[in-house]
């Protein structure tokens, strides 16, 4: 069971194609964006909500933008 882990993160040798290397696929920006928008915003858009809930039930600001 380890050896079939260890062997799909090993590096491969990359394909040739007609004497061609082809370039192994690697992130790019607009994958970092998605990313972003993805995972990073929902998260933040969920805090935000939980912050703004408390301070409207106890009266204290608990966020991050209480700080300024």
């Amino acid at each position: 069971m380890a050896h079939r882990w260890i062997s799909a993160f090993k590096k491969t040798t990359p394909e040739e194609v007609m004497g061609q290397r082809i370039a192994e696929p690697r992130p790019t920006l607009w994958a970092v964006v998605w990313a972003v928008v993805y995972l990073v915003l929902p998260v933040m858009i969920l805090g935000m909500c939980v912050d703004g809930l408390v301070q409207l039930l106890t009266g204290h600001c608990t966020g991050f933008w209480c700080w300024f």
